[in-house]
């Protein structure tokens, strides 16, 4: 008998818009938004400093967040608007 069952994890789309970039500073801000939360954030890449708010939710977006802004920070640009998945059901 070969039962076969889903292994699909939930998922949700986050967006992020970035608002301000220093390479002098070594510092993002921005936009995320994620089913019905909306956060801001700054990024200070140099330090590897991440702060998110306000915090009803922050927990939900903050590792995920970071692990995107490591991965794409030097090609992120003010003005942008780029996505991500978030391996969860918000």
């Amino acid at each position: 008998m070969n039962v076969t069952v889903s292994s699909k994890l939930p998922e949700t789309i986050a967006y992020v818009r970035i608002i301000q970039q220093s390479w002098q500073l070594g510092h993002l801000e921005g936009e995320v938004r994620a089913a019905q939360y909306q956060w801001r954030f700054q990024w200070h890449f140099r330090r590897g400093r991440l702060s998110v708010q306000p915090s009803l939710g922050r927990a939900l977006i903050y590792e995920p967040l970071g692990r995107f802004l490591e991965r794409c920070d030097y090609q992120l640009e003010p003005g942008g608007d780029y996505e991500f998945t978030l391996r969860a059901e918000l």
